[in-house]
């Protein structure tokens, strides 16, 4: 995500290498080549302008202090700036009203309004322990309302029916209705989209909006859609008294335009981004995270914040105690730590959060290896006596063989998982023993599908 934006400011940074200040003609210089990033990027011309003339104000004259270089002086300028750009800080979402809370999703065709719908019901429920029901008022795509029925399935919500011969109005009164009879706190209206602006979807929004008085109205905008993404956010802010924006598809976006642009175009904080197809990809938009993500700085805190959420903290603290005593790290563990690294969005989900020098091995990985690679691994442990798996030293040619059978794959495959899980074992040897920075510089070799 967001790649080529990191590589041409991390570029800047060098332009300003051995400097002493920062003056109007080196900013000059380095503003011209961020100007060009984000444009490249695909931010809206109006944002880079306000975005640039901003940064080149504060950064005139700022001291160069302590170990700090002119460039990274300049990058902690346009730090503040990018996070002012976004939203200064999360916006939560607002949910203080008279149950049920009506949330009302907006959004084009194809930008992933019901996964999202399926995503922040599972979010609120888990987060927050809120009774969700959710509504398809999606009478005109074929099968919008039994998409959103398996979708509240998969996310643990409830799901009001709805056909595609009533009027969206009727739909989404009645399931005002049920809300409050059945004392759910959140009703989630997911609205037809279509593949551009038309005034007769923006007539029935609108109608929709007038008949619910939501608290919340959040536009569903798909990142990867650029400067497109900007026009249709104009056109809904201008039609419905937008709350918010929710981000999709943030994780496939390696320009950043529209993360960059939403906010300055319509005034409205973005509250979340959508990573990836599960309906665990689902996170609070953090401005100022999202701002140290650009410059390659990572975000651990979300990374923090993630791990807290899918790891079984009692198993944690098991493995770190049995790791920290010396004991042995075996297969079984292997096999844990990838499945906890799979509950957590995957190794290019976490990779993506570190800071650049990481987050680069994410992009050497072909698109779908990753899954792929995650499965074979516990296909072929699975394949393994438990006898095996606590002591692999046992696996030679013959048990390699019935291994490799048995789960399906080349005895090559077998051989690459082993040596694999030697490099892990390695790694924890030096971790137990206090050796995080070897632990690091041998981090790569651990990452399925990477060599």
């Amino acid at each position: 995500m967001l790649d080529n934006l990191t590589q041409r400011l991390a570029g800047v940074m060098k332009t300003l290498r051995g400097e002493a200040r920062l003056t109007e003609n080196n900013i000059a210089d380095a503003l011209r080549e961020v100007r060009l990033a984000l444009l490249e990027a695909d931010v809206a011309l109006p944002a880079v302008k306000a975005f640039i003339a901003s940064v080149k104000e504060k950064a005139v004259g700022e001291e160069v202090i302590g170990s700090l270089s002119p460039g990274q002086a300049l990058i902690g300028v346009v730090h503040r700036e990018l996070t002012a750009l976004m939203g200064e800080a999360h916006s939560g979402i607002n949910l203080a009203a008279q149950p049920p809370a009506v949330i009302l999703m907006a959004g084009l065709q194809g930008a992933g309004k019901t996964t999202t719908v399926g995503k922040l019901g599972k979010f609120l429920r888990e987060t927050q322990k809120k009774n969700v029901l959710v509504v398809s008022c999606d009478v005109y795509r074929p099968a919008a309302i039994e998409q959103l029925k398996t979708v509240a399935g998969q996310a643990g919500v409830s799901f009001f029916p709805s056909s595609a011969a009533d009027r969206p109005v009727d739909i989404a009164r009645g399931a005002v209705d049920w809300a409050k009879r059945h004392f759910c706190d959140v009703l989630l209206v997911d609205t037809a989209g279509r593949l551009s602006i038309d005034e007769a979807m923006m007539k029935e929004i609108a109608e929709l909006h007038l008949a619910l008085k939501p608290i919340e109205t959040l536009f569903v905008v798909d990142a990867m859609l650029g400067q497109d993404a900007i026009n249709t956010a104009k056109a809904f802010n201008d039609a419905l008294p937008l709350t918010g924006i929710i981000l999709t598809k943030l994780d496939g976006d390696s320009r950043g335009g529209a993360a960059l642009s939403v906010r300055h175009v319509t005034g409205k904080p973005i509250k979340y981004a959508g990573v990836g197809e599960k309906l665990s990809g689902f996170e609070a938009f953090h401005p100022e995270r999202m701002a140290s993500r650009i410059l390659g700085m990572g975000d651990v805190l979300s990374l923090i914040e993630n791990a807290r959420k899918e790891i079984d903290e009692t198993k944690a603290i098991e493995f770190a105690r049995k790791i920290k005593s010396g004991k042995a790290f075996d297969l079984n563990d292997f096999k844990e730590q990838i499945g906890q690294m799979r509950k957590m969005g995957g190794i290019t989900s976490m990779l993506d959060k570190l800071p650049a020098q990481f987050a680069q091995m994410a992009g050497q990985m072909p698109v779908g290896m990753e899954d792929r690679a995650i499965r074979r691994i516990e296909g072929i442990i699975d394949a393994m006596t438990p006898g095996e798996r606590g002591k692999h030293e046992l696996i030679k040619s013959s048990r390699k063989r019935r291994i490799a059978a048995g789960a399906g794959v080349q005895v090559q495959e077998v051989n690459r998982l082993l040596k694999q899980f030697e490099q892990t074992q390695k790694m924890m040897k030096q971790f137990s023993k206090g050796g995080v920075a070897k632990l690091m510089r041998g981090m790569k070799g651990m990452l399925p599908g990477l060599r």
